[in-house]
């Protein structure tokens, strides 16, 4: 299948890697001193214990994903309209388009933009960074969760899943994709924000009683949302679990703590924001997302 990455950073680069090497023809489009490495050299991944090297096609040219039949959508929130804008002009009415993004709004947005239809999503449970232009490194568990945003693309939706499991990753389908996309919002909430603001991993958070409690505090403000807007959280998700989850995650650097090492927007809106904005509509209160929002959205706009 022609399979076009739009957002090559590290998620991008590890699941078109894999599809790459499963045969597919995989074009990655990149940007900056990440694309530049990777035309040069090649997307050098790090697996594990395993090292390869990707000989694929690299390009910062839109127009060259015009004959996609896939794109896995890959951008951070922040961009997501602009690059949707311009890959409308250019891919093919029948091109599929799966979103591997942070958040819960990028989907409605997607949809104002292509046909319903056409959209397909995922929740990537994933920990992978860019160590240096053009290198790669991914750790631990991968695991994905699909679904369809609208019935007519079930279909689609079921091979694609099989596209996936055929290549070696671990993919799941879910009939209820926007509630898998809510747990991992919970998540992300979590630890996002106070790990990009103390420049700590997961487990340092962890591992300190106070910001142990105030991790606490903001995982029950967004269960607390979810839960007045009637999202399914299965399996009783709780502040506990959530806690006890991360445990496994201990020397994770969040994908917002990378962004401000790098000195990159990062993804304020869709991972703090929303919820703010969800509990003022629905007379939630979430004083403690609403702390950190307002630090993590000074930081970015300080930087420019």
């Amino acid at each position: 299948m022609r399979i076009g990455i739009a957002g090559a950073g590290a998620v991008g680069s590890y699941f078109g890697a894999i599809l790459h090497f499963a045969g597919h023809d995989v074009t990655f489009l990149a940007r900056g001193k990440h694309f530049q490495a990777m035309k040069q050299a090649g997307l050098r991944m790090i697996k594990g214990e395993e090292e390869f090297l990707v000989d694929a096609t690299f390009t910062d040219k839109i127009n060259e994903l015009s004959e996609c039949e896939l794109v896995l959508f890959c951008v951070k929130s922040n961009d997501t309209e602009e690059m949707a804008s311009q890959l409308k002009l250019v891919l093919p009415s029948n091109c599929l388009i799966v979103t591997m993004q942070n958040g819960v709004e990028n989907e409605q947005l997607l949809g104002t933009i292509f046909d319903h239809d056409r959209i397909l999503s995922t929740a990537a449970y994933i920990q992978a960074a860019i160590d240096e232009p053009g290198k790669v490194t991914q750790k631990g568990r991968v695991k994905l969760v699909i679904g369809e945003l609208h019935s007519s693309a079930k279909a689609s939706c079921l091979e694609i899943n099989q596209l996936f499991q055929a290549a070696g990753i671990d993919s799941v389908y879910a009939q209820s994709i926007m509630e898998n996309k809510w747990r991992k919002l919970i998540w992300n909430v979590t630890f996002n924000p106070l790990s990009a603001i103390l420049n700590a991993n997961v487990g340092e958070i962890l591992a300190n009683e106070e910001l142990r409690y105030t991790a606490s505090l903001i995982c029950q403000e967004a269960i607390d949302v979810a839960e007045r807007l009637k999202i399914e959280l299965k399996n009783n998700q709780t502040v506990e679990s959530v806690l006890r989850k991360a445990e496994r995650a201990k020397k994770h650097h969040t994908s917002m703590l990378q962004d401000r090492r790098k000195g990159k927007p990062m993804e304020v809106e869709a991972m703090c924001g929303y919820i703010v904005r969800k509990g003022l509509e629905i007379n939630v209160p979430t004083p403690n997302i609403q702390v950190v929002y307002s630090i993590l959205t000074y930081m970015d706009k300080s930087k420019h």
